[in-house]
C-alpha cells in the first residue's frame, strides 16, 4: 500500500493542473474579448504616459 501513498499526490496534482489548463484555455476568446484587450490597451496606454511625463530626456517629439 506504499505506492500508492506514494503515487496519490503527484496523480491528484496532475489532475488538477489539467483543471487549470482547461480552465485557462477554455476563457480565451469568447464574448468579454474584446472588453478584455480594451482593458489592457487602456492599462498600457497609461503606464506609457506616466513613463513618458517621468522621463526628464523626453522632448515631446
Amino acid at each position: 500500500m506504499d505506492y500508492v501513498s506514494a503515487l496519490l499526490p503527484p496523480f491528484v496534482m496532475a489532475v488538477l493542473f489539467i483543471g487549470v489548463i482547461r480552465v485557462i484555455v477554455k476563457s480565451q476568446g469568447g464574448p468579454n474579448k474584446a472588453k478584455e484587450d480594451a482593458a489592457v490597451d487602456a492599462a498600457l496606454a497609461r503606464a506609457e504616459k506616466a513613463r513618458r511625463s517621468s522621463d526628464p530626456r523626453d522632448t515631446g517629439a
